[in-house]
């Protein structure tokens, strides 16, 4: 066994089918209502462990290595599944990604004890090594750092309501016509005008313009954008550069609705700033890191 890959999958591979496939919703359901004393946290535990004595047979391992396998298997995925059921947020998504991060670098460790010859420093030193983390690196970049970019930006560009402006002009017209009556009134009368003698103002109500109130999902945008640039650089790596023309032109058929039925021309000109931006900045990095790993146009 010198390959660590060759060890690696086969294991992911029991892992995904018994965490996803043979485990129904009620034994999640059950783990939620009952921690620890779910019977079906056990069973579901032991059933990790002992699904990996088919691929360990399958790979010559020996008995006691897989014993071993079994029970540590076994034990870490109690704990770890434990530890979700009995946090507060364990349903949220970052904390699924958390548990199955923590189940893969169990099954990670445990390859790269049974793999003959393969070390840390041999995976450091592998040829694929450096564009992984250059691959890993762009992935990164597209998603919170992006969206951090593209927010500081339409920052300098704020939605402008009409029915404000409307109001301010209003507000302005009515400030002008009450100075010009007071004026009028302090030339024609000689006694001294005080302030309740002077016009009363008039107040306008802010017009209420549909077109503004923006309705959907709460991080809607934010959601749309990560699946965007998602695409837009697993095509840009592999030198697909026509499928990007594919996702902008599906965006644009979802989007051109919303933006013709909107009446403010601000929502409409903020709308098209965010999405050419994120399309640009996702397409740069997409092409210079398609450079380094020398991808060709396809």
């Amino acid at each position: 066994m010198t390959d660590f890959f060759g060890v690696l999958i086969p294991f992911l591979l029991i892992h995904i089918i018994c965490d996803f496939y043979l485990q129904p919703d009620s034994w999640i359901e059950a783990k939620q209502a009952h921690t620890y004393r779910s019977s079906k946290l056990y069973l579901h535990s032991v059933l990790h462990g002992v699904g990996l004595i088919l691929p360990a047979l399958v790979l010559n391992i020996d008995w006691r290595s897989t014993l071993c396998l079994v029970v540590i298997v076994a034990v870490t995925h109690f704990v770890i599944d434990l530890w979700k059921v009995t946090t507060s947020k364990g349903n949220n998504v970052a904390y699924f990604v958390i548990d199955q991060a923590l189940h893969v670098l169990v099954l990670a460790a445990i390859a790269f004890h049974v793999t003959d010859g393969v070390s840390i420093d041999a995976v450091l030193q592998h040829e694929h090594f450096s564009n992984g983390v250059l691959v890993v690196c762009a992935y990164l970049l597209i998603l919170k750092p992006t969206s951090i970019v593209i927010s500081a930006v339409l920052n300098k560009y704020p939605i402008v309501n009409p029915a404000d402006y409307t109001e301010a002009k209003t507000e302005a017209k009515t400030e002008a016509d009450i100075q010009a009556v007071t004026d009028t009134q302090a030339e024609m009368d000689t006694q001294t005008v005080t302030n309740s003698a002077a016009a009363p103002v008039i107040s306008v109500s802010p017009a209420k313009d549909e077109s503004t109130n923006v309705s959907g999902l709460v991080a809607g945008g934010e959601l749309i954008g990560y699946l965007e640039r998602l695409l837009i650089l697993t095509f840009a790596l592999v030198g697909s550069y026509a499928a990007v023309g594919v996702v902008l032109a599906a965006k644009s058929i979802f989007r051109f609705g919303e933006l013709n039925q909107s009446a403010n021309r601000s929502m409409t000109e903020y709308v098209l700033i965010g999405s050419l931006l994120s399309v640009v900045i996702t397409t740069l990095i997409g092409a210079i890191v398609s450079l380094g790993l020398g991808v060709k146009l396809k």
